[in-house]
């Protein structure tokens, strides 16, 4: 026996199969836009804190995990520390650096080591900073040669021991001068 369905009854089923199929889809689409919008926050912040980059002059775009830079740099070093920065975010697939170059001809004999110490520097502060056990306000970090010395106030024996953990654990951190000084309040 064959059953009838009536056009109100077919447009109903397909009305609910589509509602259905949209609930399934929106989360994946806001989560994949929520995840490329706190790539790109976390990417801000980073060029933000590091004293090398004037960040105002660098935009970040983020698509599907790619970080899009464009905007202006004074040299070739800026160029690739923005690059070094944004690449180890959680979830960073590939950085398109479209930053443009302002003084090209400018050289330095210590390119690579530049970047990679101001990338130390960006990576410890950041790390300070966000810890919630840190009040990394009120640390100084400086680097030269891959040495980090870690400079300032913090409140007690555990936040001086966990902010040299934090430091001592980035990449590229040959050594830690531990210069905190314990200030109790």
């Amino acid at each position: 026996m064959k059953t009838k369905i009536s056009t109100l009854t077919r447009t109903v089923i397909l009305a609910c199969g589509v509602t259905a199929f949209s609930a399934m889809a929106a989360p994946n689409d806001w989560s994949d836009e929520a995840h490329d919008g706190w790539i790109d926050g976390k990417a801000e912040a980073t060029l933000l804190f590091n004293s090398e980059l004037n960040n105002f002059d660098i935009n970040t775009d983020v698509k599907d995990g790619v970080i899009y830079l464009t905007g202006k740099v004074d040299s070739d070093i800026e160029k690739r520390l923005a690059s070094e920065l944004v690449r180890n975010i959680d979830g960073v697939k590939e950085v398109e650096n479209d930053l443009t170059v302002m003084n090209a001809d400018e050289q330095d004999s210590d390119f690579s080591q530049d970047v990679v110490d101001a990338k130390i520097a960006t990576v410890v502060k950041s790390s300070l900073l966000l810890d919630p056990d840190v009040n990394g306000t009120d640390i100084d970090v400086d680097v030269d040669q891959g040495n980090v010395t870690l400079d300032g106030q913090v409140t007690s024996e555990e936040m001086e021991q966990l902010a040299v953990m934090l430091a001592k654990n980035t990449d590229d951190v040959k050594d830690v001068d531990n210069q905190l000084e314990i200030v109790t309040q």
